[in-house]
């Protein structure tokens, strides 16, 4: 079965030259000329993964993203950007994308991280269903599922690939660059792509309760650490 792609882009030109390409690939294609169509369609429909552009009429890239988070929307999202300031990379990355890709873009380029993050998407252990039980922590490949405390975890693909990762090796060390990999492969991104989706992955695990899990050993990794042990935050 062809996978589906989402492309949430208002420039026409930029839209005939996605369709041409991935459809000349077996993909099915569909596609939103703005935002809260794109958000609508996102929400509504069975996408395996979701390009948007940042630059959006009547709802930005951005506030898309979120809102799809929110919405517990949990397909790979790449935002494409004409900004290439890291500030605005963290950005999207902070709003729930797995992925940033900037303007101008070669196709064969974003084609080979939308490969990659439906190699590591959602449904990427579906073959393989496993669940893992760390303090009060539960998580199930099979149906796509954290809690802490019965309460349920809004994890980006990314975030509950990391979290898997760690609850796995609990309460063993992650090492960063293991992490990197897993995630990116060889094409890791610039700067503090990591230690965004680990501050969000800590926001959503530890902020709302009373004893932090996931620890940061500075410049090594990361790991889960029973409640109650010393821990340092970065």
């Amino acid at each position: 079965m062809p996978h589906s792609l989402l492309f949430v882009e208002d420039d026409e030109d930029i839209l005939a030259n996605l369709y041409a390409y991935f459809e000349a690939f077996g993909y099915e294609v569909d596609c939103a000329r703005n935002g809260r169509a794109g958000l609508q369609m996102a929400l509504e429909g069975r996408f395996d993964c979701i390009v948007l552009d940042v630059m959006l009429p009547g709802l930005d890239g951005v506030s898309l993203c979120r809102a799809l988070r929110q919405g517990h929307g949990r397909e790979p999202v790449i935002m494409l950007t004409a900004r290439d300031a890291v500030s605005d990379r963290v950005c999207g990355l902070d709003a729930g994308a797995d992925d940033y890709l900037v303007k101008p873009f070669a196709l064969s380029e974003l084609a080979a991280r939308i490969r990659a993050l439906l190699r590591r998407g959602p449904n990427a252990d579906v073959s393989r269903p496993q669940s893992w039980v760390f303090a009060d922590v539960r998580l199930s490949t099979e149906e796509h599922r954290a809690e802490r405390q019965g309460r349920p975890l809004r994890l980006s693909p990314t975030g509950f690939r990391i979290l898997t990762e760690l609850i796995r090796a609990a309460p063993a060390l992650v090492r960063r660059q293991d992490l990197e990999h897993l995630l990116w492969g060889d094409n890791v991104p610039e700067g503090s792509a990591l230690r965004t989706h680990i501050h969000e992955l800590r926001r959503e695990l530890d902020k709302p309760f009373a004893c932090p899990l996931l620890e940061t050993v500075p410049h090594v990794g990361y790991r889960l650490k029973e409640p109650g042990n010393g821990q340092e935050e970065q």
